[in-house]
Parts: C-alpha cells; sequence; structure tokens
C-alpha cells in the first residue's frame, strides 16, 4: 500500500480525518509545498499492566524489622538539603 501524502493545509481542514486513519494503521507524509517534512504514523500499544500473585503472602514482610543503618549523616538533613536545590 503506498502511503498517503497531505498538504500542510488539507491536514489541518481534516485533522479528525486522517488522525482516524493512522490510527486504524495508515501512514501519512505530510508536505509543505510538495517536499516531505513529517511523517505521521501509527504508535505501537504499549503492553498492558499485568497483575501477578503474590511470592509470598504479606503476612511475613509486614511485622518484620530491620536494623538502623547508622549513617555519618541524618536522614533529616539529606531531606533538606534535596528540598534546598529544588
Amino acid at each position: 500500500m503506498a502511503m498517503k501524502r497531505v498538504g500542510v493545509a488539507e491536514l489541518k481542514n481534516s485533522l479528525s480525518r486522517n488522525l482516524r486513519l493512522v490510527e486504524a494503521g495508515e501512514v501519512i507524509e505530510v508536505t509543505d509545498h510538495d517536499r516531505a517534512i513529517a511523517r505521521l504514523v501509527p504508535i505501537t500499544p504499549k503492553a498492558r499492566l499485568e497483575i501477578r500473585p503474590p511470592l509470598r503472602p504479606f503476612s511475613e514482610n509486614a511485622q518484620r524489622g530491620y536494623p538502623p543503618l547508622n549513617l555519618p549523616v541524618s536522614s533529616l538533613d539529606l531531606l533538606m538539603e534535596e528540598r534546598g536545590q529544588r
């Protein structure tokens, strides 16, 4: 199938129709004074989100405790430094 060529003025006048064609899989080349300046191509659909069951129950991790990191700087100092950079 040949690629459809559309001038800028025609594209503006019938944008919705042309976008529906692209959505249906057609490629449209946009021209300005018979010089190709852009190409409208359909996007590939992104993969759908897959929700998988957990590998282990939440109750195994809910009560888990972690020892403090004992870093040489406090988390408050790090937070204030980051916010000050904005």
